[in-house]
């Protein structure tokens, strides 16, 4: 298996790709294509005394910034975000995973590989951490504007993702909303309640904002603006917690004590909402697999993402979409109209 890495992507660039992907390599028997600048690549491998065992330099001399907008997706086509999705859709890797812009990644991926057949628009999807266990978001920023169509057709990707990688089966389906009652929320969403309502799928109905961890759903549905907020939130929220409570500890010695004595159990807590250890989004509905991890991806993160780009080949998730939304073919097509 070969697994394309965006060496140029994330805050840190090679300093945290080149280490995180040599690791992946490693630890999944897998080969691992490094796209970017190919003189920074080897001499972030020379520097970190990196095995080039099982490892590949393809040189894409344009880099794309964090802060780059459309003119410079359009601009740079020999950006690493374009080298990598071209060989995913070339057949020379079998995935491709990125740290970097993404806006980027999601407009050159769907530009360079397309959507699956039936799919109008692919969607980012993320794991979050639960009190029951994990949940997906779906749409975290792909979309920020849909259709009640779009929000039925991630429904359906969302299901299969969590039958196929998390291994669950017949997953709950909840709408995000203001409120927990039908006909709440905005026009989208009371058209999106009805479509759920009357399709196969298990849906519980409406979901707030603070049910995304308590694991009221097992797929959490949204347009791709308000799920993106929903995710920067708790982000910022763990964060502001961390930071407050290390304040907290460096206050007194029976602070520091209690620390002492409850390190082992806040590191499996934190360990559990570390974006980190969650690789990355996928980019569900795409025809090819493409993951998009935090900017602030440290080499850890970025291993991680390789090896959920790993599971989706091997879980065939891809191509279980494909059929299911074909399966669906005429309610969505219906929906669409």
């Amino acid at each position: 298996m070969k697994i394309a890495v965006d060496a140029m992507g994330g805050d840190f660039g090679p300093k945290a790709t080149v280490p995180g992907a040599v690791r992946a390599a490693q630890d999944f028997d897998l080969e691992v294509l490094l796209v970017g600048i190919e003189p920074l690549i080897r001499k972030e491998l020379d520097r970190q005394g990196l095995s080039r065992g099982r490892v590949t330099v393809i040189d894409a001399p344009e880099a794309i910034g964090m802060s780059d907008g459309l003119l410079a997706f359009r601009k740079k086509k020999a950006s690493s975000i374009r080298v990598g999705a071209q060989l995913v859709r070339d057949g020379r890797a079998d995935a491709f995973v990125s740290m970097g812009n993404t806006g980027a990644v999601v407009y050159i991926s769907r530009e360079v590989m397309g959507a699956l057949k039936g799919v109008d628009r692919p969607a980012l999807a993320l794991l979050v951490p639960g009190l029951a266990g994990p949940t997906l978001l779906i749409d975290v920023g792909a979309n920020a504007n849909c259709r009640p169509h779009n929000l039925v057709q991630f429904a359906v990707m969302g299901k299969i993702f969590m039958e196929t990688v998390v291994g669950l089966p017949d997953p709950r389906v909840g709408l995000m909303s203001i409120g927990e009652e039908k006909g709440k929320g905005n026009e989208l969403v009371r058209e999106t309640f009805d479509r759920l309502q009357a399709s196969s799928l298990r849906f519980i109905g409406n979901v707030e904002g603070k049910d995304l961890y308590s694991g009221a759903a097992d797929v959490v549905v949204s347009d791709g603006f308000t799920g993106n907020v929903a995710l920067k939130v708790s982000e910022g929220v763990v964060e502001s917690m961390v930071s407050m409570a290390r304040r907290e500890i460096t206050k007194n010695i029976f602070a520091k004590l209690g620390y002492l004595l409850m390190k082992r159990h806040l590191k499996k807590i934190y360990k559990k909402v570390d974006y980190s250890e969650y690789g990355g989004a996928q980019l569900l509905g795409l025809n090819g697999v493409c993951i998009i991890g935090h900017g602030r991806s440290s080499p850890v993160a970025v291993r991680n993402a390789v090896a959920r780009a790993r599971e989706f080949v091997v879980n065939r998730v891809q191509e279980r979409i494909q059929d299911e939304i074909l399966r669906h073919g005429l309610a969505l097509e219906g929906a669409g109209a």
